[in-house]
């Protein structure tokens, strides 16, 4: 079976084999795959950390904080109800309290209702709104809410289509190490959306990604080693990039 690929690499590396992937679909695939997650893993840390199971005494105390008013408090209760832990799963309960924080400037919280948003989950679907709570998070400098702001912008979903603004939330992300971010500015940069063409740029964001362990952004970056795009011609660098 054929690898299926995060990231679109308008060349014929897209795809095993050489099959040229459409650059529309890598970027639906991406955005589902974003979106298909949970809130984040360090909301679920966090939330871990918090709690640990049977801890009965530190649940009430977490809740008594939420009720309170203290954000982080509510942000915790919100991620425990969605991860089901320490409590039944609540979707509802969960985005009532992610609301709560969120409504406060708690970023992991404004993150976590985006998502909630965007996957339909203890509300109606809504992108706008998920677009709204992302860009809340990512003008904190959330480096999660600005690489899946990106990717809105860059299928339109929830915002006007734009990949400029996709280029300009990705690079947000990509420059605090956000890895899926990095290969997507690489494929922006590969295929010429939202800045000039420019191979040598690809190869640098997906090597980027690649160094940090992403099988997807070294598949990619082989195939640029083996092909002399964007970097010098080398089997031996493409063969290790290939392993």
């Amino acid at each position: 079976m054929d690898k299926v690929f995060l990231y679109c690499d308008d060349s014929n590396l897209a795809q095993p084999h050489h099959k040229r992937g459409s650059r529309i679909a890598a970027i639906s695939l991406a955005l589902t795959l974003a979106l298909a997650v949970s809130s984040t893993q360090a909301q679920t840390d966090l939330a871990s950390e918090a709690y640990k199971p049977g801890d009965s005494s530190a649940l009430r105390e977490w809740r008594s904080l939420a009720e309170q008013g203290d954000a982080a408090a509510q942000n915790i209760i919100g991620t425990l109800y969605e991860a089901g832990m320490g409590v039944p799963q609540d979707y509802g309960q969960a985005a009532f309290w992610y609301r709560k924080a969120a409504e406060q400037g708690f970023v992991g919280a404004q993150h976590a209702l985006g998502m909630m948003y965007a996957r339909g989950r203890g509300m109606p679907r809504d992108d706008r709104q998920a677009a709204d709570w992302f860009q809340k998070a990512a003008e904190q400098g959330y480096a999660e809410a600005q690489g899946v702001l990106g990717l809105m912008y860059s299928s339109g979903r929830g915002v006007p289509q734009d990949d400029r603004q996709a280029v300009f939330w990705y690079r947000k992300a990509a420059d605090q190490g956000h890895v899926p971010a990095q290969g997507l500015l690489g494929s922006m940069y590969s295929d010429g959306r939202g800045v000039p063409q420019d191979d040598r740029q690809a190869a640098d964001w997906f090597q980027k990604a690649a160094e940090q362990g992403d099988a997807q952004a070294q598949t990619l970056l082989g195939s640029r080693y083996a092909d002399g795009r964007g970097v010098p011609q080398d089997d031996r660098q493409a063969a290790d990039w290939f392993q």
